[in-house]
């Protein structure tokens, strides 16, 4: 049986439930959880309506596809309403996925199935883990109902597999000269400097460490023409004032400062869920930058990460140069296209290509600023409030 939760009220009223079901499934990381999409919606969610899809068996949650939908604009050159999933955006939701429990799996995606076949609204499904999410066997079920199923890939998460590490052993792995930069520039640190690595432990050292990431990331970005997209908007910062109390409650929390001669220099916010340390943003004053803080600020995250057990260390999406210093492991992201059968699932098309080609178009004919502009307005369109 489909149960398909529209309301606000029904979405809270779920939260045990939804925690339960994703401990027992094998798609649990920190973005499927309750509370950062739920979180998500209240802030982030704009004018999308809510479209929660739980399948129940004899009155146990077994399945949940969660989705939200945004309403299609001509003027938009996207006129077809589409479903997408919730944590959508450029709030940086990685691994987004239907949530199945295995015993289950295989009937709650042929009934997910029937039910989407019949509500005839195009999929764009986006941050997936490609050969293993849980969206890409619906896909197969709804080919098999006549749909076109499109796939491109999306970006990397680069990561690192820390079982059996020790701090020692992880640095023996990492490239000469890497390793001897860090070691070099924390040497100097603590010569020149009163050095001190504070993590947030309290509700009081959360909100003062979570304003110093926000005052440190946003200086260093100040006065770039390509900015940062991580808190620039009054939604992104509410968010992250209630996730990171909530991840504070839970145990999830992972934000630090470091502190020299009792001044911010760097910070790096992340959070553990089950054995995965997710590093999630970090910040620094540039009038540090010739200490490479930023360097030994990562390189602390991600000792503590081995000293507290964790299993592996997830620098999330993106192919920055940085990350591959620290990571040789990438597992990359994908996004999948659902259109319906015959003429409409051709408009459908037709409409994505046209808005995705004149997308394109404007970053070759406009001047950088204010191609990065117009698509900053795209991105933030319709939000109260990192990539979709």
């Amino acid at each position: 049986m489909i149960e398909v939760i529209q309301n606000p009220a029904e979405f809270a009223a779920l939260k045990d439930e939804w925690t339960e079901l994703l401990s027992a499934g094998s798609s649990g990381c920190l973005f499927l959880t309750w509370e950062w999409l739920h979180t998500w919606w209240k802030h982030l969610s704009g004018g999308k309506r809510l479209r929660i899809a739980a399948v129940r068996r004899d009155g146990r949650l077994a399945a949940l596809a969660p989705l939200a939908v945004t309403k299609g604009s001509w003027s938009g050159l996207s006129p077809f309403s589409r479903a997408e999933f919730l944590g959508a955006g450029f709030v940086g939701s990685d691994y987004l996925d239907v949530i199945a429990r295995p015993e289950f799996k295989r009937e709650a995606l042929r009934e997910l199935a029937g039910w989407l076949a019949a509500e005839k609204i195009v999929l764009e499904l986006g941050q997936l883990r490609q050969g293993a999410c849980l969206a890409e066997d619906l896909a197969l079920e709804m080919a098999a109902r006549g749909w076109t199923v499109t796939g491109s890939p999306a970006n990397v998460c680069p990561y690192i597999d820390l079982g059996g590490q020790t701090w020692e052993s992880y640095l023996a792995s990492l490239g000469s000269e890497h390793r001897y930069n860090f070691h070099r520039r924390l040497k100097n640190l603590g010569k020149q400097f009163q050095m001190r690595w504070e993590q947030a432990g309290s509700e009081e050292s959360r909100r003062r460490a979570l304003a110093v990431l926000f005052e440190l990331h946003n200086k260093r970005w100040e006065g770039r023409e390509s900015g940062s997209d991580a808190f620039h908007l009054p939604g992104l910062v509410s968010f992250h004032e209630e996730f990171s109390r909530v991840a504070l409650e839970r145990g999830w929390l992972r934000l630090s400062v470091l502190w020299l001669n009792d001044k911010p220099a760097a910070a790096l916010y992340g959070f553990r869920f089950g054995g995965v340390y997710y590093f999630y943003q970090s910040g620094f004053d540039p009038e540090y930058r010739k200490y490479s803080v930023g360097l030994v600020t990562m390189g602390l995250g991600i000792q503590g990460a081995i000293q507290e057990g964790a299993t592996e260390y997830d620098l999330l999406h993106g192919d920055e140069p940085y990350k591959a210093h620290w990571a040789r492991q990438v597992r990359p992201l994908g996004r999948l296209r659902f259109y319906p059968p015959a003429a409409r699932g051709l408009l459908y098309q037709a409409a994505a290509l046209l808005d995705r080609a004149s997308r394109r178009m404007a970053r070759q004919l406009l001047p950088k600023s204010v191609a990065e502009s117009i698509s900053a307005r795209i991105r933030g369109q319709g939000k109260t409030a990192h990539v979709s």
